[in-house]
């Protein structure tokens, strides 16, 4: 029987609505509770099973949308009630992040505790955890933030990057900043300096260091909640969030925290890893044949088509003449053909079509 530290906790966030995925993923089933893969377990499954191999699974915590509730209930059985925090409204990842933090320490003062999305893939399920075990100790011992950073494989715009202090001495180097999505030509830059590693948005902290950390960078939000703290954990629990959480800012824990404090540590990640944020990337973990078309469910018939991602929510025979790069998904109810190079753009496609068509369609 597998040995868990008590004190070792695990927050997943899956309340996101994966709007560069649509039209697979939309705000009434988004990605996360798809098999976006083929591998018989959704995004949240996948994540749930890695995390569950590191922590007692009665640890686990799912922050959603209060939308989500039994989806989470069907695709995680051993999930309990007081294991699923509801989301009243969306406010991005920094006021989930401390109420999860102030509801583990209520249980745990001494807790140490992992943040992970929902819906980003990573292989190498034994390189993540024997990283994660190297982070829990880490924080265990000292009073600091730790983010895992992944080693560039080319210059992406779409990630995010941590500069860092090289400290060959240490696994663990000093981060000295973020930047969101930066230009090609800068990313080309961060890949030439080679200090520089892709944000994953996998943290490993104290429950009580990141509490005392909102308390000294965002005091009003950590107030707001920490007068609810003896209704945390129990009955009264749901409703005073449902009161206090509308108020509080909408802001990421990188800007509320990661990108002002200066106890951030960042640890380069041993495994590969993907944020599964766009079809281009979903295309770049499926197989493929030799012209390099990637395809989900559908019987496909090429004609001098190559590298296309070609996705159909049943499976139907599709042929494709003369494409090449390009993003071919085929929903019930829309049909989306989009150069991989504008994937950025699905998000405001999504947005016009609900704005004509109505909100159902996305």
């Amino acid at each position: 029987m597998k040995s868990y530290n008590k004190n070792y906790y695990a927050v997943i966030m899956a309340g996101g609505v994966g709007s560069r995925f649509w039209p697979v993923s939309t705000s009434k089933f988004p990605k996360q509770f798809h098999d976006m893969l083929g591998i018989g377990e959704t995004l949240l499954q996948h994540t749930y099973n890695r995390l569950a191999k590191v922590v007692p699974y009665e640890h686990i915590l799912i922050l959603t949308n209060q939308d989500y509730k039994e989806m989470v209930k069907e695709q995680l059985p051993k999930i309990n009630d007081d294991q699923i925090f509801l989301e009243p409204a969306m406010r991005n990842t920094a006021p989930c992040i401390l109420l999860a933090a102030l509801k583990i320490r209520k249980e745990n003062p001494d807790a140490v505790m992992l943040v992970a999305p929902s819906d980003h893939w990573i292989e190498d399920e034994k390189a993540f955890a024997n990283n994660v075990h190297l982070a829990f100790e880490a924080a265990a011992k000292k009073d600091i933030l730790i983010t895992l950073g992944i080693k560039p494989t080319f210059p992406n715009t779409g990630y995010g990057y941590i500069k860092y202090e090289e400290d060959k001495k240490s696994k663990f180097q000093k981060v000295l900043q973020f930047t969101e999505k930066p230009s090609l030509v800068k990313a080309k830059k961060f890949l030439k300096d080679g200090n520089y590693l892709w944000n994953a948005g996998i943290f490993i902290w104290k429950a009580s260091f990141i509490a005392d950390s909102f308390l000294k960078y965002l005091p009003e939000m950590y107030h707001l909640f920490e007068e609810g703290t003896d209704k945390l954990n129990g009955p009264k629990e749901e409703k005073f969030i449902e009161k206090v959480y509308p108020q509080v800012e909408n802001i990421s824990i990188d800007f509320a925290i990661m990108e002002k404090s200066k106890f951030v540590y960042v640890l380069p990640a041993s495994f590969d890893w993907s944020d599964l944020g766009t079809w281009g990337a979903l295309h770049g973990e499926l197989d493929k044949d030799d012209k390099k078309n990637a395809v989900v469910n559908a019987q496909f018939i090429s004609n001098e088509a190559k590298d296309n991602i070609i996705y159909t929510n049943k499976p139907k025979i599709v042929v494709v003449d003369g494409l090449e790069d390009y993003i071919i998904v085929d929903e019930e109810d829309v049909l989306l053909i989009v150069p991989k190079e504008k994937e950025q753009e699905i998000k405001e496609i999504r947005a016009r079509v609900m704005e004509k068509y109505g909100k159902n369609l996305g």
